[in-house]
């Protein structure tokens, strides 16, 4: 089994960070029923104001392979694409458990 646990950043006011993260939240959650090899996803917003990063979340998938096959599905290509525009950074570790 494979974690695929990504942080990101976004840019704008606080308000709109939290639109934005809800949005892109929404958006991955729908993922495990689109994407076949996505065993689940988890999403959090930061709720801490005196932290930075505003998004995470935890894909588990089989394989490294599934890795690619999840960042490659037109489903979540257009979930990332909500970020376009308002992604200031973004920090990603995958690991085998």
């Amino acid at each position: 089994m494979v974690k695929h646990i990504v942080s990101f950043k976004l840019a704008g006011t606080p308000e709109e960070r939290k639109t934005i993260a809800l949005k892109f939240k929404s958006a991955l959650e729908a993922l495990p029923e689109q994407i076949e090899v996505l065993r689940s996803m988890e999403v959090g917003i930061n709720e801490n104001p005196n932290e930075t990063w505003d998004v995470v979340l935890t894909a588990v998938v089989d394989t490294m392979a599934d890795v690619d096959v999840y960042a490659k599905h037109p489903a979540h290509v257009a979930a990332a694409g909500l970020l376009a525009g308002h992604k200031e950074n973004r920090a990603c570790v995958d690991y085998e458990c």
